[in-house]
């Protein structure tokens, strides 16, 4: 409550929610690392769907990944924002491949609408059908895999009821991207800001994998052995992760504000600072690797190439620092 002191109800409720989305990531992080192994990851990337629909049931099922943000009122969770980015994060930190993006994107978008598609949105939190909104016909995330997809353009929501799709190879296995073209459209209403969300929620994603990569590589330099001893303990090496290490935390710390008071400046701040982020520790894993991390197989290739994918997804940072030069200005 903004200019007043929070009663102790309300700061219990507030601790309260933090201790049940710490449980939320741990729990989360315990179906990873028991199902989402490098290998997994590597399986499911390849995979027709481009990821793995066992390990997607059960984050469904037992925490309830996609229903985060539905309403109970339509077979939801009735979580906020904030629930879904620390699902979206650490899911980010082992690049796993899921349509829980995509499918939270056209979650928001349907509940956007004056009398929202109950059925629709119950299927969706399921999981059971996946979601993809379109920004950019020519990279829609999820776009080959989904059954509902809502269009955005000129400020406003439309349900694409028919459309076609055509997945292509991108630079990034681990983010299946396709080219979707509508058919035909159903208005659902006023676009209330979903491109500033996919923001916060990808910047969320990017800090997650940017921390992970850089943990791999503190671990690597720490086993690697030159002149007789581990090159972490090198001191240009210390101070280089030392930097990266602040960068990745002051980035974090711009998205958790985002995702807590979300806004069109927080939204850029977050997109800005993730990107910038997640592409210099995975160009400076690469370097402490001795370069063989470029090789098919080191996991950090993968770091490198999200990276540089998501930094382009929905609008590269110049996009973003171009808006916030008008918010300023």
């Amino acid at each position: 409550m903004t200019g007043s002191r929070m009663t102790g109800s309300e700061e219990r409720s507030g601790s309260r929610m933090t201790e049940e989305r710490e449980m939320l990531r741990d729990t989360v992080a315990t179906i990873v690392e028991k199902h989402a192994s490098p290998e997994a990851v590597r399986r499911a990337m390849e995979s027709e769907r481009g990821y793995d629909e066992s390990l997607w049931t059960l984050l469904c099922e037992q925490v309830g990944a996609a229903a985060l943000v539905v309403p109970e009122e339509f077979g939801g969770a009735g979580g906020e924002l904030a629930d879904a980015a620390v699902v979206i994060e650490t899911l980010g930190r082992a690049l796993v491949p899921t349509p829980l993006l995509g499918t939270t994107l056209a979650e928001l978008a349907l509940l956007s609408a004056d009398d929202p598609d109950a059925d629709t949105l119950e299927t969706l939190a399921e999981g059971t059908s996946i979601g993809a909104v379109v920004f950019d016909p020519g990279y829609v995330v999820n776009g080959d895999v989904a059954d509902v997809v809502v269009g955005v353009e000129d400020g406003g929501l439309a349900r694409w009821t028919t459309f076609t799709a055509e997945p292509f190879v991108t630079m990034d296995p681990t983010r299946r991207l396709a080219r979707v073209r509508p058919g035909e459209t159903a208005v659902i209403g006023p676009d209330p800001g979903l491109a500033d969300t996919a923001s916060i929620l990808l910047a969320a994603e990017q800090i997650g994998a940017a921390a992970r990569c850089l943990d791999l590589t503190v671990a690597y330099t720490k086993d690697r052995v030159q002149f007789g001893r581990p090159i972490g303990s090198f001191q240009a090496l210390k101070h280089r992760m030392a930097d990266l290490y602040v960068l990745v935390q002051s980035a974090k710390a711009l998205v958790d504000d985002a995702v807590a008071e979300p806004s069109p400046t927080a939204a850029a701040l977050a997109r800005v600072s993730a990107s910038e982020a997640f592409s210099r520790v995975a160009a400076e894993s690469i370097q402490m690797h001795g370069g063989v991390a470029i090789t098919w197989e080191y996991d950090i290739q993968l770091y490198f190439k999200r990276a540089h994918g998501s930094a382009q997804l929905m609008g590269p940072p110049r996009d973003h620092l171009r808006r916030l030069e008008h918010e300023v200005l």
